[in-house]
């Protein structure tokens, strides 16, 4: 995933979470501003509306600051745990009845004026493919949601993950062959 901001090096994202493990509100500000707009990047991928990536970012770096004690540096870098933390959110707010509620109850211009300039190829979102997908085992899931419904490539998602290559091929792999039989 190519990058306008600077992530932080190793040895500065360590010290960076001993900041935030000491609650320095200061650290915060800098872990907002050195990663807010790549994370905001994924989480657009995902729920696909503006507003909503904002919301999720702000709760999931909330999320983030509550929960610093759970990072584990041997697992993976920070930035790559704080992706995982705000996909998860980003696919509880859209699981959550609010959200569906108002993405289902879009006034009529504005679903006229969608339906009128939307072209007529395929769209999983037709068949419930977001619905199937939450049916996978979670980490089958956060692998085919950046990879089809993030736009990400297989060597950008084992980046994002924290995870060898050969394992995000499996485990899409995996996915699809649940899902084909989910389909039959």
């Amino acid at each position: 995933m190519k990058s306008t901001q600077a992530l932080l090096s190793a040895a500065d994202e360590d010290a960076l979470v001993q900041r935030l493990l000491a609650r320095d509100e200061q650290a915060l500000r800098l872990l907002h501003d050195h990663y807010s707009r790549n994370l905001l990047t994924v989480i657009i991928r995902l729920v696909r509306h503006e507003d909503l990536a904002q919301d999720v970012l702000q709760e999931g770096l909330l999320k983030v600051w509550l929960s610093i004690a759970r990072y584990d540096p041997a697992r993976g870098r920070l930035f790559t745990w704080m992706v995982r933390v705000c996909c998860n959110q980003a696919i509880d707010a859209m699981r959550s009845p609010r959200h569906r509620f108002h993405s289902a109850n879009k006034s009529l211009e504005v679903g006229g004026a969608q339906q009128a300039s939307a072209p007529a190829s395929f769209n999983p979102e037709h068949i419930g493919l977001r619905e199937l997908v939450l049916r996978l085992k979670p980490r089958q899931r956060e692998v085919i949601d950046l990879l089809y419904f993030g736009g990400c490539t297989q060597v950008e998602a084992a980046e994002q993950l924290g995870i060898p290559l050969a394992t995000v091929k499996t485990r899409a792999r995996a996915a699809l062959l649940v899902l084909g039989n989910m389909a039959k």
